[in-house]
């Protein structure tokens, strides 16, 4: 879980050193920590121009090296099947910026490639065909995932996505008498959490895991759950587009409800909770408490992971939105977010922009290309995404397509990220000890402003 979870804080922390600025104004760079895939330099040939009857060709420049020898394939079968030659040339690990910088000066340039954040969007712009209205669009089923330019240009859409929210033992709360459907909003999580952790001492197990504050927890609260009031703020000013240079207050009351309701409805001590090393997924997995904020991630830890040996339920378990008070949240979905983002090139040919969305259009409907989607990248954002077998993932996508809003991953935005978090989970371990909620309050506003000034100048 902490390793998958590392690759989750890189990125996420990749995206908003490039959204805040620092100097850094380039696409995102590639995953960590994979071995290298297919090498530009030795793949970078003209694709083979189409057969008789088929008309254009496709060049992915693939964001993900695992992901390598099933696009390989998948783009032989799309070939077998239509005549169209589609060249995937996936950039080695860490590299993906400079490769695409390099691929886009070549005669042959990628037709399709990955832009992933607000600061690529301003990169590539000129190069980013306006994906409004394309077929490939319509196929959407949720538009969260979106990027566009000052204008209003769809740049580039989402192709996968992870998420978080509160997982729930559904089996545990049944035992306590309640079930999922009576959790709409804060107020009823309130009270089912209330209600729990009064009868711990009888039911056997606790509301919530506990809510660590060391090194190794404590980015589901101060990147995470602090997400929420970023949301809401950015919610409000219509969405940034980049990184304020100050935030208010707003909705720090709520992110104190929540975070309140997690410390005194659980069975960790709150004033221990930096010191103690608690264990929340094991807390869960071994069914000490119905309520678990985590994300997508850790299904496999739960349900499959013979080094975990929790081998829960997938029946059991459900992903609910980290509801907080805000007005109208009965229509939240999963806090979701990704930098998997596909573009295509302005610059190719018509017809290869028209073969371009052609096999992104059957990547998102037909059974082949879905399957594929589905396995290599899990839940895609599309009406004819493949079921997945991760329980939290179909959650997002209900949510989605019951036309709840996405809480989208805002705290990408956050200037100078790791020193502005460790501050504010300094000012919760002294709220918890005792202290005043005022110091959160300050670490999170007045640190903001001081580290936008000191990534920005």
């Amino acid at each position: 879980m902490k390793k998958m979870f590392a690759l989750v804080l890189a990125l996420a922390m990749a995206l908003s050193l490039a959204a805040c600025g620092g100097g850094n104004d380039t696409p995102p760079s590639n995953n960590g920590g994979n071995p290298p895939a297919t090498t530009p330099g030795a793949d970078s040939t003209p694709a083979p121009a189409a057969p008789d009857g088929a008309s254009g060709s496709v060049y992915w420049l693939n964001f993900k090296p695992e992901a390598d020898a099933d696009l390989q394939k998948i783009a032989q079968t799309y070939t077998s099947e239509t005549g169209v030659p589609v060249k995937v040339v996936t950039a080695a690990s860490g590299t993906y910026e400079s490769t695409l910088t390099a691929e886009m000066d070549k005669s042959s340039a990628p037709t399709l490639f990955v832009v992933g954040n607000a600061a690529a969007v301003k990169t590539w712009d000129s190069y980013c065909y306006d994906l409004n209205g394309t077929d490939i669009y319509n196929e959407l089923s949720t538009d969260s995932f979106t990027l566009r330019n000052a204008d209003g240009k769809v740049c580039s859409i989402g192709y996968c996505y992870e998420s978080f929210g509160i997982i729930v033992n559904k089996a545990l709360l049944e035992q306590a008498g309640h079930s999922l459907d009576e959790i709409t909003n804060f107020e009823s999580l309130k009270a089912v959490a209330e209600d729990i952790h009064a009868r711990a001492g009888e039911l056997g197990f606790d509301a919530f895991t506990s809510s660590g504050l060391d090194d190794s927890s404590s980015w589901r609260f101060s990147g995470h759950l602090a997400n929420m009031p970023l949301f809401y703020q950015s919610r409000d000013a219509g969405g940034w587009t980049e990184c304020p240079a100050t935030i208010s207050n707003d909705y720090l009351d709520n992110f104190k409800a929540i975070w309140d309701l997690y410390i005194n409805n659980s069975a960790a001590d709150p004033s221990s909770l930096a010191t103690s090393g608690y264990d929340a997924e094991a807390e869960f997995g071994t069914g000490k408490a119905v309520f678990y904020q985590n994300g997508t991630w850790e299904y496999s830890n739960l349900v499959t992971s013979d080094e975990t040996g929790y081998h829960m339920n997938p029946d059991d378990l459900a992903m609910i939105p980290i509801y907080c008070g805000v007005d109208g949240e009965e229509n939240a979905g999963l806090c979701s977010g990704t930098e998997n983002c596909w573009a295509v090139n302005a610059n190719a040919s018509e017809e290869d922009i028209k073969a371009t969305i052609d096999f992104m259009v059957w990547l998102a409907t037909s059974d082949a290309g879905t399957k594929v989607m589905a396995e290599q990248f899990g839940p895609i954002p599309y009406k004819g995404a493949a079921a997945t077998g991760n329980v939290f993932f179909n959650d997002a996508n209900k949510y989605m397509s019951a036309g709840n809003y996405t809480v989208d991953w805002t705290f990408n935005y956050t200037p100078n990220v790791n020193d502005w978090r460790a501050a504010v989970v300094n000012a919760m371990v002294q709220y918890c000890a005792g202290g005043d909620w005022a110091n959160v309050e300050t670490a999170m506003v007045a640190g903001w402003a001081s580290q936008y000034q000191a990534a920005n100048g």
